[in-house]
Formats: structure tokens, C-alpha cells, sequence
């Protein structure tokens, strides 16, 4: 596999954990998905290391918390330029390989809860989540007739660092703290997700159990929209 990210310590930190882990190969690459030429690249790179590009994760996201009032224009260009730009970006270039190669493939993007509603402080975030699961039906659609499955996935709540780094900033906006520590109690299955719940349900997305399954959105969500 090969990992890309914009930060290079996390991502080889990461990649060098997945290796020990699994006692697979496990690759890293610089990358900023806001760049053609950079997603461009690193689909490449993954050919020429790897030999075949089969599976796609989009997994890049940013959730800043602004109220719409005072949420600056660069505010609202970044989350939309890394969670919707970078999606189609990844998509796109992943899916020319696969093109190319005449293999087929299956491309994942993230999306979220969010993408079925509404958020305090989070019309950017809101956004550009509805945006990737629109995204995902039009690509399903185009790329189809070349063996290629497009699928998201809604995550609720999952527990990161950066959902701390959330609240810190709800705080800061004055939006109410829907995110603490009791947030997973409410849910229908008791509690919120960890990384490894949502990596379960991509594992499936890219396995050959969901092949008849395209353009759809999983929800991962213990239950979080089921009301």
C-alpha cells in the first residue's frame, strides 16, 4: 500500500506502523491533495511501485469550526478545497490508472454524518460532505462502464485527535459542545467509533463482497440517523 499526506512525519510514522503491524508493504508519499499535479503523482508513484492501482481511499479532511457570520472567505475556500476539490482530484487521477490498466478498481471517498444534515459552525464542513456524496453518484455513473465502483462512507462521530481539536474550537465559537465525551452514549449501539470501525466497513467496500455495489453512501454511525 502507499500512504500519501501533507505531513510527512505523521504519514511515515503511520506508514512504518501499518508495516509492522500487518507485515505488509507499506509505502509514504508527500502530497497536497489541492494540487492536480501532486494526487497526479503520488497515482503514479503507486503504479510504479506497487504495479497496479486497484483500490482508492480519499480520506483527506479538515473540520475548522466558524460560525457562517464570521467565517472568512479563505476559511470557506480551504475546507472546500481539501475535502470536495481533493476528493475529485483523487478520484479522478485514480481512476485514469485504472483506466489505463485495464483492471477495474473500486475508488472510496469519505464523507460523513454531516452530509445528511446540518451543523452549527460547520457550513463548510456541511457542505462539502453533501458535495462528496453527490460526487460519488456522478463518478459512479461515468465510471461504471469501466469496472470501476465509487462508494462512500459516513462516519458519526470517531474518536481522533482532531475531534479535541473540534471542541476546542466549538468552545471558541460559542457552539454547544454536542461532541463530548457523553456523545456516543446517545447513540442506539452506546457509543462513538474508532478508527478501526470505519476501516472494517472500507475493507468490505473494496472487497470483492460488494461488487455489485456502486455510488452508494454506508453509513457508519452506530445508529446516529436511524431516528
Amino acid at each position: 500500500m502507499l500512504l500519501g499526506d501533507v505531513r510527512t512525519d505523521e504519514g511515515q510514522a503511520a506508514a512504518e506502523r501499518l508495516a509492522a503491524r500487518y507485515q505488509v508493504q507499506a509505502l509514504f508519499a508527500s502530497v497536497d491533495v489541492t494540487d492536480s499535479d501532486s494526487v497526479r503523482k503520488l497515482a503514479q508513484r503507486a503504479v510504479q511501485e506497487l504495479g497496479s492501482l486497484d483500490i482508492w481511499v480519499n480520506n483527506a479532511g479538515i473540520y475548522p469550526s466558524s460560525p457562517a457570520l464570521e467565517m472568512s472567505d479563505e476559511q470557506w475556500d480551504r475546507v472546500l478545497a481539501i475535502n470536495l476539490r481533493g476528493t475529485f482530484l483523487g478520484a479522478r487521477e485514480a481512476a485514469r490508472c485504472m483506466i489505463q490498466a485495464q483492471r477495474g478498481g473500486v475508488i472510496i471517498n469519505l464523507a460523513s454524518t454531516a452530509g445528511y444534515q446540518g451543523g452549527a459552525g460547520l457550513a463548510h464542513y456541511v457542505a462539502s460532505k453533501h458535495a462528496v456524496r453527490g460526487l460519488t453518484k456522478s463518478l459512479a455513473i461515468e465510471f461504471g462502464p469501466y469496472n470501476i465502483r465509487v462508494l462512500a462512507l459516513a462516519p458519526t462521530l470517531i474518536r481522533t485527535p482532531g475531534i479535541s481539536e473540534l471542541r476546542q474550537e466549538m468552545t471558541v465559537a460559542g457552539a454547544p459542545d454536542v461532541l463530548g465525551d457523553s456523545f456516543g452514549e446517545s447513540l442506539p449501539l452506546g457509543r462513538a467509533g474508532v478508527p478501526d470501525d470505519v476501516a472494517r466497513v472500507a475493507l468490505f467496500c473494496a472487497s470483492d463482497l460488494s461488487i455489485l455495489m456502486t455510488g452508494s453512501t454506508l453509513l457508519v454511525d452506530a445508529g446516529a440517523l436511524a431516528g
